[in-house]
């Protein structure tokens, strides 16, 4: 970009003068009208008037009653604080002005825009600005800045507090030991809490903008010397090839710009509220891509057997971790196969084994057993979101009218026949025991596919979906990475680590997967 001295003529420039003798001149009165206006194109304008009529035009000032420009005049000097009202830090603006007032007027001349932001404005930080719209996006984002008459250039106050929640635990990453904290909707907030938990100069937060409209704040997180370069590279170049207007949903809509994965129901990132998860995940050579007003942080790359880990698992001894590790799969695995297994030997009761008699309906309902499971898996999905939007003092009354209502009422009238319910339930436990969320409405939509081939097709459809399945999944990556790893492609060492959570020094290496610098996680000293 061109500067002011580039556009001016020869002429103009001998006409200012390069210092002022005599102080009680003011500096207004040795420029022309024309260099008291905009000096290009994007600088900032010396006329206070200026800024303010080109304020008026390009970001509502005047219309939007939130926007304040605050003119003042400290030592002879004009000038304007220009701010977003709900943004603003008034204490220490406050401050700032109080101290500002008490100059004088050999104080801050010839040189008033650096004497200001060298000596007077009592702020850690500060800085020049030299074009309009970077001064337009700096107020948006929340900051003061100060136009000063005949200047051309004005200077950025980062005084802003934004509106902002407690740290609590997320609800979807409970634990029963552990660290309490969980990310909000302040992205510096959030870099904050892995800064304090990873004290290593060589963690990076590169911060980009998304977004033409809402120029969303996004940051990439990687430890320099032990995440993938290539990696690193790619996510900042996708990241920074975003073409929208905005991203006012955050980290979800960034994630399918950047990904891109398209109708497939499996998520190919992990998503966790948790600075300690993230944390781990740092120190194995992954990389984190945090979104402004979003409580949750991407980890990349991801497999499907990192969406099935939890933080509980690493809060115990690593027997009982293991032990609450393979009740999970069990449940994961229950809640994708055990309703089509039991439609399947009901369906055909000769393939039931010897001792299993006792499986399946003794009475039949009024529906077909397909008609009942599509139409309980409906019902729970409605509850469910029926809790989520009822107000919390009627979630126990809402739960009461589907359990004993709904569900008693529907098996008396011959509806719905127990079993259908109870194995249902089983499914819905497994679910909501799946520690992404994700991945467990992903699941959903798989069983719902194998009741349909069961009953349309008996065996070989239950054989043929499950084989598609594992064929879908094993073609799927995500950054090059293979989805089903360390299953498909097959490593012993990391499938084992998959199986039996580990005493914390046996774990001596960082994961294959990340392709990480430094693949030690126990350095020489």
């Amino acid at each position: 970009m061109s500067t002011d001295t580039d556009k001016k003529s020869p002429e103009k420039q001998m006409k200012r003068p390069k210092k002022i003798d005599d102080l009680k001149i003011d500096a207004r009165e040795l420029l022309t009208d024309e260099e008291m206006g905009l000096t290009d194109e994007h600088g900032i304008p010396r006329n206070l008037e200026e800024v303010k009529q080109t304020l008026q035009e390009k970001v509502g000032l005047d219309t939007s009653f939130d926007l304040v420009f605050r003119e003042m005049e400290f030592a002879t000097k004009k000038t304007a604080f220009f701010y977003a009202n709900g943004f603003a830090k008034d204490t220490v603006l406050t401050d700032i002005i109080t101290r500002l007032s008490y100059l004088q007027r050999d104080q801050i001349v010839p040189d008033t825009l650096t004497d200001f932001m060298e000596k007077y404005v009592a702020h850690i930080q500060v800085q020049k600005i030299d074009e309009f719209e970077k001064a337009v996006h700096f107020m948006l984002i929340g900051a003061t800045v100060l136009f000063i008459e005949g200047e051309e250039s004005a200077l950025g106050i980062d005084a802003k507090m934004y509106p902002v929640r407690s740290i609590e635990e997320p609800d979807l990453e409970r634990v029963v030991r552990g660290a309490r904290d969980g990310f909000v909707e302040t992205l510096l907030t959030n870099v904050t809490l892995i800064r304090r938990r990873i004290r290593d100069p060589k963690l990076k937060l590169e911060l980009m903008t998304v977004g033409i409209r809402s120029r969303t704040d996004v940051c990439i997180g990687y430890i320099g010397d032990i995440a993938d370069p290539k990696l690193v590279e790619s996510l900042r170049d996708k990241v920074g090839k975003v073409k929208i207007d905005g991203i006012p949903l955050g980290d979800k809509q960034l994630e399918e710009a950047i990904i891109g994965k398209g109708w497939n129901p499996y998520p190919t990132v992990r998503y966790s509220e948790r600075p300690d998860v993230v944390a781990a995940h740092l120190l194995e050579g992954h990389v984190i891509i945090f979104a402004d007003t979003s409580p949750s942080v991407m980890i990349l790359p991801t497999t499907f057997f990192h969406l099935v880990q939890h933080v509980e698992e690493y809060r115990q001894t690593p027997i009982v971790g293991s032990y609450l590790r393979w009740v999970r799969f069990i449940g994961i695995f229950a809640s994708l196969f055990l309703l089509p297994l039991w439609f399947l030997m009901v369906s055909n009761p000769e393939l039931k084994p010897p001792g299993l008699d006792f499986l399946g309906p003794q009475k039949t309902g009024e529906l077909p057993l397909l008609i009942q499971f599509l139409l309980v898996e409906i019902g729970v999905d409605l509850m469910r979101l029926a809790a989520v939007h009822t107000p919390s003092p009627l979630t126990v009354a809402m739960g009461l009218v589907a359990a004993i209502l709904v569900g008693d009422i529907a098996v008396k009238t011959g509806l719905f026949i127990n079993e259908v319910i109870m194995y249902m339930a089983f499914a819905a436990v497994g679910m909501f025991a799946t520690p992404s969320y994700e991945l467990g409405l992903a699941n959903r939509l798989v069983r719902l596919l194998l009741l349909v081939l069961v009953a349309v097709f008996k065996i070989p459809g239950l054989v043929i979906g499950i084989t598609a399945w594992i064929i879908y999944l094993s073609i799927n990556r995500t950054y090059n990475t293979p989805y089903m790893w360390p299953f498909l492609p097959f490593n012993f060492k990391a499938f084992m680590a998959i199986l039996v959570r580990r005493p914390v020094l046996s774990q001596t290496t960082r994961p294959s997967i990340t392709n990480a610098i430094d693949k030690s996680r126990q350095p020489a000293e």
